[in-house]
């Protein structure tokens, strides 16, 4: 399998699975401007929709959309990584991995913008830390979203918060959510996706 990632973006996620899951696959970064990947070749004619993270399985298929790509290597590792399909928990991480995706996501990636008014941003801000305030109450007494067990939606989590963390946003009054942050942070092969995208160096 191969992953096209942009080092920080939202295929963090999905690169966390890979190495939670244990499956082999190579990297291939995309630069998401130029729409061109390191060698060159034009990503739009791998990928039209020009977005990472994309998977192209060994099959030659491409997968694209966050969630669906997480399900699939949770399904194809059979860790744990993911409620069995059909169950009831399984719904309530799709519940989670759509509140993500809908939610936070699309909220705070308007952040990136160069030419979005900062009171634009400061709308789309507000309404993140609603989100997040959500998610701290519903932490409590819990170690990951999914109770004691690490799923794929905690990587989709803990890249929320890195780009939280890197707006420099104040979360400290919500310590649940902080404390979730240091403990998926902590896993080592979450150290290892941040080692291999180069945002934090080896230990």
């Amino acid at each position: 399998m191969k992953l096209y990632y942009s080092p920080g973006a939202c295929s963090l996620s999905p690169h966390i699975a890979l190495l939670e899951a244990g499956l082999p696959y190579d990297l291939v970064k995309v630069d998401l401007r130029a729409k061109k990947l390191e060698n060159g070749d034009d990503y739009l004619q791998i990928n039209p929709k020009g977005q990472v993270p994309a998977l192209a399985l060994d099959s030659g298929e491409l997968v694209t959309e966050g969630p669906v790509i997480v399900q699939m290597i949770a399904d194809k590792a059979g860790k744990g990584l993911a409620p069995a399909r059909d169950s009831d928990e399984r719904y309530k991480l799709q519940a989670w991995l759509t509140y993500i995706n809908s939610e936070l996501h699309k909220n705070i990636g308007p952040q990136f913008s160069p030419v979005l008014a900062d009171d634009a941003k400061a709308f789309f801000k507000d309404r993140v830390m609603g989100k997040f305030k959500y998610v701290d109450g519903e932490l409590a007494g819990k170690d990951y979203l999914m109770g004691k067990q690490f799923t794929v939606a905690d990587g989709y989590m803990f890249t929320m918060l890195s780009w939280a963390e890197r707006m420099k946003w104040d979360l400290d009054g919500l310590s649940n959510l902080m404390a979730y942050k240091a403990r998926v942070g902590a896993r080592p092969k979450v150290q290892e996706a941040l080692v291999k995208e180069g945002l934090m160096k080896a230990a």
